[in-house]
C-alpha cells in the first residue's frame, strides 16, 4: 500500500522528494496501485503526486513487465521497465542524504544511439541525449524518464 498525503489522521513523515521515490519505484515494479491515504484530505501535492497520468501509464503499461535493477553506484541505482510502445522507463535514484549525480549510459540500458529523453514527472522533454544521462538527485529523491529511439514516437 502507498503511504502519500494524508495518512493516520496526519500527513505523511515522508518528504516530497520520498514520496517521488515511493510513487517511481511503485509504478517501475508495476505494483497494484493500492493508496494508503485518505482522499477526503487530499492537498495539491498529493492529488499531483497521485493523479500523474504519465506516471499511471509507467504503472498500468500493457506489457505488465516489472523494473529490474540496472545499477547500483554507492547510494545511487538504476532501474529500468520495458514498455509496449518499445520506450524505455527509467528510474535514477538516491538513496543517500546529500544531492548526488546519478548517471546511466545507453550502453548500460542496452540502448543503441541516441535517444529522446523525457521526464515523466514534470511531463517535460528534456531532449535527445547521444549515449546518457546524468542529473542530480535531492537525498532520498529520483528522476522517472521515458526513454525512446529517435524512430519511436
Amino acid at each position: 500500500m502507498m503511504i502519500a498525503g494524508w495518512v493516520w489522521g496526519r500527513f505523511t513523515n515522508l518528504s516530497d522528494d520520498e514520496q517521488y521515490t515511493h510513487v517511481s519505484l511503485w509504478s517501475l515494479l508495476s505494483a497494484p496501485l493500492l493508496l494508503g491515504c485518505d482522499l477526503t484530505h487530499m492537498d495539491d501535492f498529493t492529488l499531483n503526486l497521485l493523479g500523474n497520468d504519465e506516471v499511471i501509464e509507467v504503472n498500468q503499461d500493457p506489457l505488465g513487465r516489472m523494473a529490474g535493477r540496472v545499477s547500483t553506484r554507492g547510494d545511487t541505482q538504476v532501474w529500468a521497465k520495458a514498455m509496449s510502445d518499445g520506450s524505455l522507463a527509467v528510474g535514477l535514484f538516491n538513496l543517500g542524504d546529500e544531492t548526488v549525480p546519478v548517471s546511466t549510459t545507453w550502453d548500460e540500458l542496452k540502448l543503441k544511439g541516441p535517444q529522446r529523453v523525457r521526464d515523466v514527472w514534470r511531463q517535460q522533454n528534456l531532449g535527445i541525449r547521444a549515449d546518457g544521462l546524468t542529473a542530480d538527485i535531492p537525498r532520498h529523491g529520483c528522476i522517472l524518464i521515458r526513454v525512446s529511439g529517435l524512430a519511436s514516437k
